[in-house]
């Protein structure tokens, strides 16, 4: 159990591996707080039908099997450079909504993600690797973001 003060570090991604400057970042941070590193990354689910869950729009095998690999290969990057991490998959049409839920459920000081250089607004609304910047948007403690190379 980490002592009371502890900072708690949100690792996050709404489906992309995670970078290893992400990882070094989530790491440092969580060692300066002597707390511990959670992990959470997004299956997407793609919609409703007429208003009810429907399975052919849940994530499939294959999209499944690559979110608990980059889950699996974060929590043991992290744990290799000496951070306790646990980490899970949500499965949601709102990643923004369920990181914030997150970390607030996990009571973290920081959330860390990978994200691609910041586009134009208009362009950005549709574009679901934008989501980084919606939750640093909308997010109450800080949001550290690891920009990945073009």
């Amino acid at each position: 159990m980490a002592p009371e003060n502890a900072a708690e570090i949100l690792l996050a991604s709404e489906g992309r591996p995670f970078t290893e400057d992400a990882l070094k970042l989530a790491a440092r941070m969580s060692l300066e707080g002597r707390g511990r590193a959670m992990v959470i990354t997004i299956a997407r689910l793609h919609g409703t039908s007429f208003g009810l869950p429907n399975p052919g729009l849940q994530p499939n095998r294959r999209e499944m099997a690559e979110q608990e690999e980059i889950v699996e290969s974060a929590i043991a990057k992290l744990k290799k450079l000496g951070v306790p991490a646990d980490g899970h998959i949500a499965i949601t049409r709102s990643p923004r909504k369920s990181i914030l839920k997150e970390a607030r459920r996990c009571h973290c000081s920081a959330i860390v993600m990978g994200a691609d250089p910041k586009r134009n607004p208009i362009v950005s609304s549709l574009m679901w690797s934008q989501e980084p910047y919606r939750v640093r948007r909308r997010a109450d403690i800080p949001v550290h973001l690891v920009e990945t190379s073009p």
